[in-house]
C-alpha cells in the first residue's frame, strides 16, 4: 500500500504494518490509522508516527525509557484488555515529541504516553495517572540528569 507523507514523498508500506488507534490521538481523534517510520540506518532514538489518512499528519516519537530509564507506569486492567495485551514483551511505549524552533527546548510527553500492542497493531494514547510526569519534559536536562545519575552511580562503585 502506499502513503502519501509530507516529508519522504510516496512510501510503501505493508498493510499489516498499520497501528489502529481506535480513540485516534488526543486533538486528532479523526485519524485511526498510523505506520511507525524508522530512519533508513535505525540509527535515531527518534521515530515519526505517520497517518496513514492525512499526509501531513505525523508525530516524531522517542522511546522514553532510553531518556528517563526510571519512567513507570502501571498498566491497568483497561488498557490491557483495550489492547489485548497477553505478555509484556508485546507491548512498546512511546512519548510524543515536540520539537520547537529552539531546539534546545525539545520535550517529549510522559502524561500521555503511546503504547502499542505489536504484535496486534493496536495503540492507545493513555494518561498515566501520576504527578511527577507532564507533558513536557526537556529532552536535554533529561539527559544531563541521567549523566549526572551516572557519574554519581559510578563513582559509588570505585
Amino acid at each position: 500500500m502506499e502513503v502519501n507523507t509530507r516529508d519522504y514523498g510516496v512510501i510503501d508500506v505493508d498493510e499489516s504494518a498499520i497501528i489502529r488507534f481506535e480513540d485516534g490521538i488526543i486533538g486528532f481523534e479523526g485519524y485511526r490509522d498510523y505506520v511507525l517510520i524508522d530512519d533508513a540506518a535505525g540509527q535515531s532514538p527518534f521515530r515519526r508516527l505517520q497517518s496513514v489518512e492525512d499526509s501531513g499528519l505525523a508525530f516524531i516519537l522517542l522511546d522514553p525509557f532510553s531518556v528517563k530509564p526510571d519512567y513507570e507506569f502501571m498498566m491497568e486492567d483497561d488498557l490491557i484488555e483495550r489492547l489485548s495485551v497477553e505478555n509484556a514483551n508485546e507491548v512498546v511505549v512511546l512519548a510524543i515529541v515536540v520539537v520547537p524552533d529552539d531546539v534546545k527546548k525539545i520535550s517529549f510527553n510522559l502524561k500521555a504516553p503511546l503504547v502499542i500492542n505489536a504484535n496486534l497493531r493496536k495503540g492507545v494514547q493513555y494518561v498515566v495517572d501520576r504527578s511527577n510526569y507532564g507533558v513536557r519534559h526537556y529532552l536535554f536536562e533529561e539527559l544531563e540528569r541521567a549523566d549526572s545519575v551516572r557519574l554519581c552511580e559510578d563513582k559509588k562503585a570505585v
